[in-house]
């Protein structure tokens, strides 16, 4: 039995943990300091409930991060140095360019690895497979619910309580986007490292008072040819900044974990 340790235990945590392979047991979980008592009563015994990674004595297989760019901030380089494989969901943390050169110094010393999981988007494999061989241009495209852009810094670009058509409100790198939109604009930074890079992938982001899925779409073309994905996702019941299919990238990684064919 393979031991899964997650960093996070909000609406995402929760969908991960549903849904564990069988052959891969959560045992540790980190949470905030305030959280630890309360989580730790609600999981019970069978899982070891932390506030610090120095406080694991032994070594997970696979360890998954659900909580935002501020748990990557504060938890990966310990991870990475610790020789672990961290999975990091929120890969607009990388856009951080000295965030980026700690965590691979912390990789590099320890023997860790990062898995920049693909979170609500599809076709990352395709695009990572055209950089290989003559990528030229990469556009990202987001569009999502009024609902899903508040408590964003879209509330300081555009009225989300009187828009009454989709309306394009960012137009950026996907750097800028992932660092301004950290709670939403996580794929933009998946493509950009699977495609060309932070600075060079362009980004819009869009609100649609008449939509209620997430959708994602990427344009490449290059010496390959083209390639168009579009992708229409639900976001989680229980928190509507978050898509379904992201928490499910997550669980792909723990199968990954146990399987001995990888797809």
């Amino acid at each position: 039995m393979k031991q899964l340790m997650m960093i996070g235990f909000g609406a995402m945590g929760r969908e991960v943990a549903s849904l564990l392979p069988a052959e891969l047991a959560l045992k540790w979980l980190l949470v905030s300091p305030a959280r630890v008592d309360e989580v730790q009563a609600e999981l019970g015994p069978s899982v070891r409930v932390l506030s610090d990674i120095d406080e694991c004595d032994q070594a997970p297989d696979l360890v998954v991060e659900c909580a935002g760019q501020g748990a990557v901030r504060e938890h990966g380089a310990k991870v990475l140095a610790r020789g672990w494989t961290l999975g990091l969901i929120s890969v607009g943390a990388l856009a951080d360019d000295e965030l980026m050169l700690s965590l691979r110094a912390a990789a590099q010393q320890g023997g860790g690895r990062i898995l920049a999981l693909a979170g609500a988007i599809a076709g990352v494999d395709g695009l990572a497979a055209a950089r290989e061989g003559g990528l030229e241009s990469v556009l990202y495209s987001g569009r999502k619910s009024p609902q899903s852009w508040r408590g964003s810094p879209a509330e300081a670009l555009i009225d989300l309580d009187t828009v009454t058509e989709p309306t394009v409100f960012f137009r950026g790198t996907a750097r800028e986007a992932a660092l301004r939109f950290p709670a939403n604009a996580n794929v933009a930074a998946t493509v950009a490292l699977a495609g060309l890079g932070m600075d060079n992938t362009r980004v819009e982001l869009t609100v649609d008072p008449a939509s209620s899925t997430n959708k994602h779409s990427i344009l490449a073309q290059g010496r390959f040819g083209e390639l168009s994905i579009e992708l229409s996702g639900q976001p989680l019941a229980s928190n509507p900044k978050t898509s379904t299919l992201a928490a499910l990238s997550v669980v792909r990684a723990c199968r990954h974990c146990t399987d001995t064919v990888l797809i």
